[in-house]
């Protein structure tokens, strides 16, 4: 993948003032340690994560949840459709989040905390939380305990579950020591602002972390003083409006996939089947907001596993293509999600009449976000509320919703809810790629299949459950677990 937003990082290691994107006040090359402040480090360390959570994730997730498919021409990602994932293409990111996100924010937390700035303490540990959570959704386990100590070279690889609790302790030990009033470093996703943001923020990703703990440690308890405080975001949390159409500065999706700043006008990710024929199927206006017509003006789902060499027809301009642009925001969490986990919540320890309340909340947010009406139509007529199948139901509505705003959080739901799950069809079914013949409608809406081609460790009917071990951490480190042949399908903890 592109090496982006270097630009962008050494900006921001310089701003002072998010609504100055462009004024650099100090040499980014050569910062004196004295000089240095946590406005100056903050936005850098933030970047990272939106470079690595808005592109890289947003592309592996899409392809491991069947939401995007691979176009003709190129193989870039066709690995990604076939639902692998090798050492090497994991080392990027995962250099991203250690060195470029949680060293960071360790050091911002270690002078945050020397000075007393409880506010930028508590953002600073919020998206420290936010890292190891998606590095644990991803590979299953991480160094975390001995992960950051630099004279350190082989630091132990800490189990999923441990790194979830003690990144909760971590969030309750600053919440406790911030209040609304405490001021907060300069930061590109709330600006210059007293720390009630970062509160809201720290308490849904507890929410996060407690539902998807929830089905293999008794977090009820947690949860439920957590839910009746209800003090949580009141809307989408986003890098937006920071954005910019130039090399280094754009939405990090688009400019690795759709912008020429590079001199390339390669296309790879497509709209995948799986998702359309669900969309399509119940007349559903979010698709026309997340994904563009074709070149007919129709809606055509590629399928995973192939790269449609088998007619001439299938050429990039027959399908659809996600709807990104320079200034599209990198969402950090919505409120559709937020509705979606007190619908389950309420769902397993509540009332079903509460649960379907949240259900249809989230829902009515995810079109407000997709900016198009008609959400009633999907939960009154199409997918309406079951407390009885109440994960089928938050399954598929949360895959769909996540489609257009956070694919990686869609693989991640849809490994630990179990939906969609698999119908009966598979991708030799759909797609014949001797004859070219492509048959759509034999897949029933809200399932998915096995790809055409699949990564045998795997095995049919089954999705990819974890990250192989970056290569650059086990080359280094002597503790990296030893990878059985099963790994790929072994879950992480919450989703067992």
């Amino acid at each position: 993948m592109k090496k982006i937003f270097i630009t962008l990082f050494a900006a921001a290691l310089a701003l002072s003032s998010c609504d100055s994107y462009l004024d650099i006040n100090q040499d980014p090359n050569s910062p004196q340690e004295e000089n240095m402040t946590t406005s100056i480090m903050f936005p850098g360390a933030e970047m990272n994560l939106a470079a690595s959570y808005g592109n890289y994730l947003r592309i592996t997730g899409g392809y491991f949840a069947q939401q995007y498919s691979q176009v003709f021409g190129t193989s870039n990602y066709l690995d990604y459709s076939q639902f692998t994932m090798s050492a090497t293409r994991s080392s990027g990111s995962y250099n991203t989040l250690n060195v470029g996100c949680l060293k960071n924010l360790e050091n911002i937390r270690n002078l945050a905390s020397a000075n007393e700035e409880w506010g930028t303490y508590l953002a600073a540990t919020t998206l420290r939380a936010f890292t190891y959570q998606i590095l644990i959704d991803c590979y299953g386990e991480t160094p975390y305990s001995e992960g950051l100590d630099i004279d350190n070279l082989s630091p132990h690889y800490d189990e999923g579950i441990d790194v979830y609790n003690g990144v909760l302790v971590e969030l309750n030990d600053a919440l406790s020591k911030t209040t609304a009033s405490d001021l907060v470093c300069t930061n590109f996703l709330f600006g210059n602002s007293n720390a009630n943001n970062w509160i809201q923020l720290a308490n849904v990703v507890k929410l996060k972390l407690l539902m998807r703990m929830s089905d293999t440690q008794n977090v009820q308890s947690e949860l439920a003083a957590l839910i009746e405080g209800g003090n949580f975001p009141k809307k989408n949390i986003a890098w937006t409006g920071i954005w910019a159409d130039e090399l280094g500065k754009a939405n990090p999706f688009y400019q690795e996939e759709f912008a020429t700043y590079f001199g390339s006008t390669q296309t790879n990710v497509i709209l995948n089947l799986a998702l359309s024929r669900t969309m399509q199927d119940s007349d559903d206006a979010r698709l026309k907001a997340f994904f563009a017509t074709n070149s007919k003006d129709e809606y055509t789902g590629g399928i995973s596993g192939t790269q449609f060499s088998g007619s001439k027809v299938y050429t990039a301009s027959y399908w659809c293509r996600p709807k990104v642009g320079y200034s599209t925001p990198v969402y950090l969490i919505t409120l559709s999600e937020i509705e979606f986990f007190l619908a389950e919540y309420y769902a397993r320890y509540g009332t079903s009449d509460e649960a379907e309340s949240h259900y249809k909340a989230a829902i009515e947010a995810s079109f407000e976000t997709a900016g198009v009406s008609g959400a009633s139509t999907i939960y009154t007529t199409h997918y309406p509320w079951d407390n009885a199948n109440y994960k089928q139901l938050i399954g598929i509505q949360k895959w769909v919703a996540l489609s257009g705003t956070n694919t990686f959080e869609a693989w991640c739901e849809m490994r630990r809810l179990k939906y969609p799950t698999f119908g009966t069809v598979s991708g030799t079914d759909l797609y014949n790629e001797g004859t070219g013949a492509y048959n759509p409608l034999l897949l029933v809406p809200g399932t998915l299949y096995t790809p055409i081609r699949y990564n045998s460790r795997l095995g049919a009917n089954k999705v990819l459950q974890r990250f192989r071990y970056a290569e650059n951490s086990a080359n280094r480190n002597s503790n990296t677990p030893k990878q059985a042949e099963d790994h790929d399908a072994k879950p992480v903890f919450w989703a067992k």
